[in-house]
């Protein structure tokens, strides 16, 4: 039965308002956590003088702030939670990518090992002082490069048997086991404080975000995500298989690879700074998927939303619920993804791939 051109309109209007809708209420519901998240913390300032202080900034001549409330508001509050908007956001892109790539549901962003590389790259910093760069960028400069190189490593020996999914997962694998492998062994020989450190910093935190550290991500959030969301369309295809895709004209290899460096470098520049942060690149494309479709063009900015809004609010209730003192946001993250995913699912008793 064919439809007439007014039910496809129809279906096609209702089509792009759910996912509008989705997107609005994502917006809203950020900015709303955003707004809440200002006014908490073990800092002892009313609400009333946190909005002072942010309109001081920008309307001095009508609002005046103590140095006490400007330090807490813009120095330690703000661009902490834009540090988890950012984080958020690149993680689940790249998990949504890194699914529709190698056309497995259970990818991440640490696919390739770039977990085990940078947490070795932190390690090899902080018990044995040795790294690319020195100072105070000594561990976030081995986090970085040590997870490149992961990347490329795991791109050479795919290279090797060619680039598909299974040989990128295969080599990933390895590459994950070798670097999880070196990391125990600094943790052996390494001092109790020492080792301490290391666990506490794969366990993921935003304790130290800056205004200078979230302007790097979002540069390179706007290098990465206009390339992958024009490819969205080859990424599809790549769903349906390689033949396929090869049979739209698709240049399979060239797709991957840049997809795969992308994804790489969103990854590198976030856990480089903020430490191991699991389950938001997972979790977030799925909830995504469930709710407006596997459509690449809606889901990579979908799952930018919802990864800003799960690690926001993991942050938050990391930084309030044992005030003063602060959990790791990986623990939260587990802990608010895990429930909300199993209800999405138990609700809707469909296939979501």
């Amino acid at each position: 039965m064919s439809l007439s051109k007014t039910e496809v309109m129809g279906e096609y209007q209702s089509y792009m308002g759910k996912r509008a809708l989705f997107f609005l209420i994502l917006l809203l519901g950020t900015a709303l956590l955003a707004s809440m998240a200002v006014t908490l913390g073990s800092a002892s300032l009313s609400i009333k003088e946190v909005y002072v202080a942010i309109m001081a900034r920008f309307l001095p001549d009508y609002f005046e702030s103590t140095s006490y409330a400007n330090t807490i508001v813009w120095g330690l509050r703000l661009d902490r939670i834009l540090m988890g908007i950012l984080s958020g956001m690149g993680l689940a892109i790249a998990g949504a990518a890194m699914q529709g790539i190698l056309k497995n549901p259970l990818a991440s962003e640490f696919t390739l090992g770039v977990s085990s590389a940078a947490g070795f790259g932190a390690a090899l910093a902080i018990v044995l002082g040795a790294g690319f760069v020195g100072g105070e960028y000594l561990v976030i400069g081995n986090a970085f490069i040590f997870t490149l190189i992961a990347s490329f490593t795991v791109y050479g020996l795919a290279k090797y048997k060619g680039i598909t999914p299974e040989t990128l997962i295969l080599a990933g694998i390895a590459i994950m086991y070798l670097f999880s492998a070196m990391t125990s062994f600094l943790q052996y020989v390494g001092h109790a404080e020492q080792v301490q450190e290391v666990v506490f910093w794969m366990m993921g935190s935003l304790g130290k975000s800056s205004w200078e550290k979230a302007g790097i991500i979002s540069a390179i959030l706007a290098v990465c995500l206009p390339y992958l969301i024009i490819k969205s369309w080859d990424i599809n295809a790549l769903g349906a298989g390689d033949e396929t895709a090869k049979s739209l004209g698709v240049n399979v290899e060239r797709t991957r690879v840049i997809s795969m460096v992308l994804v790489s470098l969103i990854t590198a520049s976030i856990i480089c700074f903020t430490g191991t942060i699991g389950f938001v690149g997972l979790v977030a494309p799925h909830i995504t998927r469930m709710v407006i479709g596997g459509d690449h063009r809606f889901l990579l900015p979908g799952s930018a939303l919802v990864g800003a809004l799960l690690l926001l609010g993991a942050d938050t209730l990391a930084r309030t619920i044992l005030a003063p003192v602060i959990l790791p946001v990986g623990i939260m993250t587990s802990f608010l993804g895990v429930p909300f995913f199993v209800y999405l699912f138990m609700k809707r008793r469909k296939v979501f791939w």
